[in-house]
């Protein structure tokens, strides 16, 4: 019997002063059996902090070989931004660069290896790969929190990230690093 995926759902409010965002989301997110509670987090803090027009959880999810964990289109169905969660191969960083004019990794794991993968693998406009650093600690703590029903308050200012889950809060900022 195959295992079904959980759902969770979110009610963050967002306050992103540093790119004027203010906005209530609401969203069901299907958490697949093989998915982390780690990757999940980072998955949904990715998904706030990039919030934009057309911008959404890929179908497949975890599970697609052919699109990112998060994908943005346009209003006619252009791919605008193609979105990483974790640790992707550099040919799918290459395929993603020659796919989409943005292309954004969200990772806790070794960033400067995968930066030094992207420059010798070649990947096409490794120069415009967007690398960004989540503390795996501070997921880990996010993820400890994690219900089927989940309500947060996220701030972001002056680059740094301020979590407000029930009364506990949890802060972090987000390290940009250049893959060349």
């Amino acid at each position: 019997m195959a295992l079904t995926a959980t759902m969770r759902r979110f009610s963050i409010s967002i306050s992103d002063a540093d790119r004027e965002v203010y906005e209530q989301l609401e969203w069901r997110v299907a958490q697949h059996p093989s998915e982390s509670e780690r990757y999940l987090v980072a998955r949904v803090i990715a998904r706030a902090l990039e919030h934009a027009e057309g911008l959404e959880f890929s179908k497949g999810g975890v599970s697609d070989d052919e699109e990112p964990a998060l994908v943005q289109r346009d209003l006619r169905g252009d791919l605008v931004a193609w979105m990483e969660i974790g640790s992707p191969t550099p040919d799918r960083l290459h395929k993603a660069a020659k796919a989409s004019r943005r292309v954004v990794v969200y990772t806790w794991k070794s960033v400067a290896q995968l930066a030094e993968a992207i420059t010798e693998r070649g990947v096409h406009r490794a120069e415009h790969i967007e690398l960004k650093e989540l503390d795996a600690s501070w997921l880990d703590r996010v993820a400890s929190t994690l219900d089927r029903n989940n309500t947060w308050d996220l701030s972001v200012t002056g680059g740094a990230i301020y979590l407000t889950i029930g009364e506990e809060l949890f802060e972090t900022s987000v390290t940009r690093v250049s893959p060349a």
